[in-house]
């Protein structure tokens, strides 16, 4: 894969040793059907709990079974699975940063023994409820409630757009009190399989279709007052989850643009038109050499970032900015990888229009590019355009 500039030279031990196991596994057990089941709309679930057994879940935690790798290593891990599918890497991106993380750093230490481990394992699967059918730039208009009754909350409300819920054994669903509008949202552990809890599945997405795509629909439903996230109140909460979670798609896209950079170079050395290989026309060197510096560009961000997550100095705008100039980057490039396959660049039979799709999907959600741009522009001015 590309590295222009060898920073993959400069990985420890246990980072190259995290970066091959991802590549082995995404080579050997997921690419070679990973095109049918984008055709078919359906995720490859065999292959869970084998991702759990690899450690592919949150792996940069702490205890409760997780290893607490370095965050090079999984923005590596994220990078390697959206090489393969933007699904793939959002599967484990969703269990470890929207599901495990929040149970580790706001959980009380029942929930933690109770889920983590097996979470950790993939022998559970977890979703995060935050988007509303009427709510999804701004998640703290959300409508869903949470009502105390003795021991007990009862939620009521609806969440969409939720990766892996229609598979899902529990869900964290963030909910306001119904009877004081101004409480800080609080963050509730439910079982799938509580009454009043339907996870409905998605159908005919055009991008991310290797993804169980799916919404909550909570109807009275009761969970004890246990079940409730005891360290956190507030949109922090849920804010702090999609931090984790942008940084891993940071990563991820670096992943989708280099394997589409792979792609397309390659056909361009196999591919003879007009007496030889097309990559020696100035044209197709001058796609390859832009992709080459853009991916590059994207990839120190990346590494950037995950010096200051390490140092406890990444800041949430670090991240938006990364998000949104990563993301952009592989949308863009997976456009020019498929330029330069030409008709065959439109068959499943190879990566970069699947990326260019799945892309759009990765462009919109855990913030939008504008919203993005926005968060940006408040940070730089002391203005915030959205209020």
């Amino acid at each position: 894969m590309l590295d222009y500039l060898q920073l993959e030279k400069d990985l420890s031990g246990e980072e190259q040793l995290i970066q091959n196991t991802a590549q082995k596994f995404v080579e050997e057990s997921v690419q070679p059907a990973i095109g049918e089941h984008w055709i078919d709309g359906t995720f490859p679930t065999d292959l869970i709990e084998e991702m759990g057994e690899l450690g592919f879940y949150a792996p940069n935690l702490d205890g409760y079974g997780s290893p607490n790798v370095s965050e090079t290593a999984y923005g590596l891990l994220m990078q390697e699975l959206e090489a393969c599918d933007s699904g793939l890497r959002s599967m484990a991106s969703v269990q470890g940063a929207l599901v495990m993380y929040p149970i580790h750093a706001f959980g009380s230490e029942e929930q933690k023994e109770q889920w983590l481990p097996k979470l950790g394992q993939g022998e559970a699967v977890g979703c995060f409820g935050l988007t509303e059918p009427e709510h999804g730039s701004n998640p703290s208009a959300m409508e869903t409630y949470a009502k105390q009754d003795g021991d007990e909350y009862i939620l009521s409300g609806s969440k969409t757009w939720i990766t892996n819920s229609p598979i899902a054994d529990v869900a964290i669903v963030w909910a306001r009190d119904r009877s004081d509008p101004d409480t800080p949202v609080r963050g509730f552990l439910v079982e799938t399989d509580r009454d009043g809890v339907t996870t409905n599945k998605i159908d005919e997405k055009l991008s991310l279709r290797a993804s169980i795509t799916g919404e909550i629909s909570l109807q009275n439903v009761r969970v004890p007052k246990e079940n409730l996230l005891p360290d956190v109140k507030g949109m922090k909460g849920p804010l702090s989850c999609l931090t984790q979670a942008r940084y891993g798609i940071a990563w991820g896209a670096v992943g989708a643009a280099r394997d589409c950079f792979e792609t397309a170079r390659q056909y361009a050395t196999d591919r003879e038109q007009f007496g030889g290989p097309i990559a020696r026309f100035q044209l197709q060197q001058d796609k390859l050499a832009e992709m080459a510096t853009q991916i590059t560009l994207a990839q120190l961000l990346a590494h950037r970032l995950a010096d200051l997550k390490e140092r406890g100095e990444l800041r949430p705008q670090h991240v938006s900015l990364a998000k949104r100039n990563n993301v952009r980057m592989a949308r863009d490039q997976s456009r020019i990888a498929r330029e330069v396959l030409g008709g065959n660049g439109i068959t499943a039979d190879y990566s970069p229009m699947r990326h260019m799709a799945n892309l759009e999907t990765v462009y919109t959600y855990e913030g939008t590019h504008d919203i993005h741009t926005l968060i940006l522009g408040e940070d730089l001015t002391g203005f915030a355009a959205y209020e």
